[in-house]
């Protein structure tokens, strides 16, 4: 199915604004102050400045030799060979003292940044290294790494904007970190909606038009918060966006969460740095090589205060970060200095492919088409009479497991690890379990993810932190609810905190329940009780 979302990029803007397109960027680390103290950096690993020695290289846990561009690669990369020298006895965090014959295997691998990675004292250092190098990829001028995804991403710039009880323009198609992010900022919500497609259900992009109609109506929001590409690939504006909040005087906010890729290949959207908007959240561990948890925040300062930045970070991330976490997002990162659009470009032909064997099968579609991201992959079943769920049980048990499977839709995250024998094999697998379920053909329809329409009662965080009580289901309508209740994936909120529980909603909600889905973050995920703002 092609869907024309597409809005006219602005005038002068292009994808190939972004900075993938220089290179890999190599800052030398900052030099230590004197200070009349040893350097501690050699009781435990040393970095080298400058590229790995030909031994080091060929280290099998490296196998493109990426630690020669990635500071927290190299770092870790010398603690494992410690760890597998029988050179250290660790006298400092984790708790498993790196031995694997207590819990086992799972430990193997970790490091911790502060003493591991680098020393307590000078870790620090490295992890600047490595934030420089990819803001100046993104064409940033700050850039953090977080092992807490995305989700803290959303929640740390919710922090760095406005004052509480400011409004913020924002998508009502949101995840749920978002919301619980005004929830710590005590921002109140100006929820814009996307239209929704009536021949897949799905929902588009935000238009323009609409921000920028809701900024006239509130000319004191403290910014713009999107959503782009949707969790199911849509794309919208970016540049039309940012021009909108610039005219008004505020930032623009992106939860690129699905889509770390975006701007490195030029069949692809240029990412929201290039295109504009003022911060980026991603999901290093979503579509590239990292590990779970991982995620990339950039910025543009201008309009957003660095200071406050750094403390929104601090202020909702772990003092104990994963080293190999973060050495993960800088080895992803080095690589797609390196070989991004290389990558890049498999991935897009790839899922081309993959679209086009798809449409071969009687009934099945695919979202394409201007206004849809190229290397997302959105299988519509409506037209099989296949039920979602049923194809992606199928596909668990063949060893397989895709991202969503609900009635009219399954969606598998495609990367830029996944080679074309890989997606031949998946796609090969998914056409048969849609041929074992294929039934009479049927009208999609939209999930209640996309079309809840909220009525905002109270604000998120004065509903929060209300008295509340437990409530059955037939005495919740009318009231205030008091918690956040999602279908997952994709986890979007259908009643959030502070809104009105309608009828309406109930049904929705109960409907994907009864077709298998999994209610995430309610009380009572069966959804008989629920937790209401006390009278």
């Amino acid at each position: 199915m092609t869907m024309d979302l597409a809005q006219p990029p602005a005038a002068g803007s292009s994808m190939l604004q972004s900075g993938p397109f220089r290179g890999p960027v190599s800052p030398h680390p900052p030099r230590r102050a004197a200070t009349g103290l040893p350097d501690t950096r050699s009781m435990t690993t040393r970095v080298p400045d400058s590229p790995l020695s030909p031994a080091a290289a060929a280290d099998p846990r490296d196998p493109l030799g990426l630690a020669a561009d990635a500071p927290l690669l190299a770092g870790w990369l010398n603690w494992m060979r410690l760890v597998e020298d029988g050179r250290l006895t660790p006298m400092a965090t984790p708790g498993h003292k790196q031995r694997q014959d207590l819990t086992g295997a799972v430990v193997a691998g970790d490091a911790p940044l502060y003493g591991g990675v680098d020393t307590i004292k000078h870790a620090d250092e490295l992890l600047a290294d490595a934030h420089a190098r990819a803001a100046a990829l993104w064409g940033a001028d700050w850039c953090r790494f977080s092992v807490a995804g995305s989700t803290h991403g959303n929640q740390a710039f919710c922090l760095a904007i406005g004052q509480p009880g400011q409004e913020v323009i924002i998508t009502r198609t949101l995840h749920r970190s978002l919301l619980l992010g005004l929830v710590m900022a005590g921002l109140r919500p100006v929820w814009v909606r996307p239209e929704i497609d009536p021949a897949s259900g799905l929902p588009a992009a935000v238009a323009v038009q609409t921000v920028r109609d809701a900024l006239a109506a509130h000319p004191a929001a403290a910014g713009v918060i999107l959503g782009d590409p949707s969790y199911v690939g849509t794309t919208g504006d970016l540049a039309g966006h940012a021009q909108a909040a610039h005219e008004a005087g505020v930032p623009l906010i992106v939860d690129a969460a699905w889509a770390a890729y975006l701007g490195f290949h030029p069949d692809l959207p240029a990412h929201a740095i290039a295109a504009g908007a003022d911060a980026l959240v991603t999901s290093a561990h979503k579509t590239l090589p990292a590990y779970t948890q991982g995620a990339l925040l950039l910025a543009r300062t201008e309009r957003l205060d660095v200071a406050r930045l750094n403390r929104a970070f601090e202020a909702t991330h772990t003092t104990s970060p994963a080293g190999s976490i973060v050495a993960s997002i800088d080895a992803a990162r080095a690589l797609l200095a390196r070989d991004g659009l290389r990558l890049c470009g498999r991935l897009v032909s790839g899922v081309a492919a993959v679209r086009q064997r798809l449409r071969e099968v009687p009934g099945v579609d695919v979202l394409d088409g201007p206004g849809v991201d190229p290397a997302k992959l959105v299988v519509l079943l409506a037209g099989t009479g296949a039920h979602g769920s049923l194809v992606e049980a199928d596909l668990i048990a063949a060893g397989m497991p895709v991202e969503m499977g609900d009635r009219d839709t399954v969606v598998p995250i495609v990367s830029i690890a996944d080679d074309e024998g890989h997606l031949a094999a998946f796609t090969e697998e998914l056409i048969a379990a849609i041929e074992r379920h294929r039934g009479e053909p049927r009208r999609p329809a939209a999930t209640a993810a996309w079309t809840v329409v909220p009525q905002t009662v109270l604000s998120p965080r004065e509903a929060f932190f209300a008295r509340n009580e437990t409530v059955t289901a037939a005495a919740a309508v009318g009231r205030v609810s008091a918690e956040l209740v999602a279908p997952y994936p994709p986890g979007v909120p259908v009643l959030a905190p502070g809104e009105l529980i309608t009828a309406g909603a109930l049904d929705a909600l109960r409907e994907v329940a009864a077709d298998g889905g999994r209610i995430a973050y309610a009380a009572d995920p069966a959804l008989a009780t629920f937790q209401v703002v006390a009278h």
